[in-house]
């Protein structure tokens, strides 16, 4: 089990590469951390690498990177950076064919705060990996609102949705209310009401009869522009 400060460390750690697809300085984990000298860092980066939570990377400016979830799972990043999707020639991610590419429809923006009116037209398309899909029925949509940041979901980005109906509690999904609004949320079933979770103290959560919430997909890739 990770002390408090080797738990709080990976989950900004993770936070921050989700966030901005670098990890943080030395400086800023001490912000963080609250702690006052740089020496309390490495004890506790030396820690999470010895027990093979984080490793270093070579020829990195920002050189740690994490290699496990606090609860031991194996680190996989589900973000993309866009610009890597739009211009083929940076090969950062993966090496790609014709085969291994999807071209999936851009259904506009979901809410990630108050419902918004349920969006079914588009126009546009978007090229992805296939291996960031759950299933060959997938849509992408452009996030508005703040109520998924602490999930590392923000404003403007683009979120791969695979159209899965069977999800399991803790699952970020798109939901129909009322067959009228469509939102951007953590599932969770509370007995026989369906509780569709915010992921920013700021909103609360919203629960609903099951008759009221239509699950029109998961969300299996995120998808973020780095300036």
């Amino acid at each position: 089990m990770l002390t408090n400060k080797q738990n709080q460390l990976l989950n900004f750690l993770i936070i921050r590469i989700e966030q901005d697809g670098v990890s943080p300085s030395y400086e800023e984990i001490c912000l963080e951390l609250n702690l006052k000298s740089k020496s309390g860092i490495h004890r506790i980066v030396k820690a999470l690498e010895e027990r093979g939570y984080i490793e270093h990377l070579e020829n990195k400016a920002r050189a740690i990177a994490p290699t496990k979830y606090p609860n031991g799972q194996p680190y996989i990043s589900n973000v993309i950076d866009i610009n890597k999707l739009l211009h083929p020639k940076d090969r950062d991610i993966i090496e790609t064919t014709n085969e291994d590419i999807k071209k999936i429809p851009m259904l506009g923006k979901i809410a990630a705060g108050t419902p918004i009116e349920a969006i079914s037209n588009y126009d546009q398309h978007i090229e992805v990996p296939k291996n960031h899909l759950l299933s060959e029925d997938s849509f992408a949509l452009t996030v508005e609102g703040d109520s998924m940041i602490d999930e590392g979901i923000f404003d403007g980005d683009i979120v791969l949705i695979s159209k899965i109906t069977n999800v399991n509690n803790g699952d970020i999904v798109v939901a129909l209310i009322d067959k009228e609004e469509a939102t951007l949320k953590k599932f969770r079933k509370k007995g026989d009401s369906i509780a569709l979770e915010p992921a920013n103290k700021n909103y609360k959560t919203q629960i609903y009869g099951p008759d009221r919430v239509t699950i029109q997909g998961k969300m299996c890739t995120l998808i973020r522009k780095y300036f």
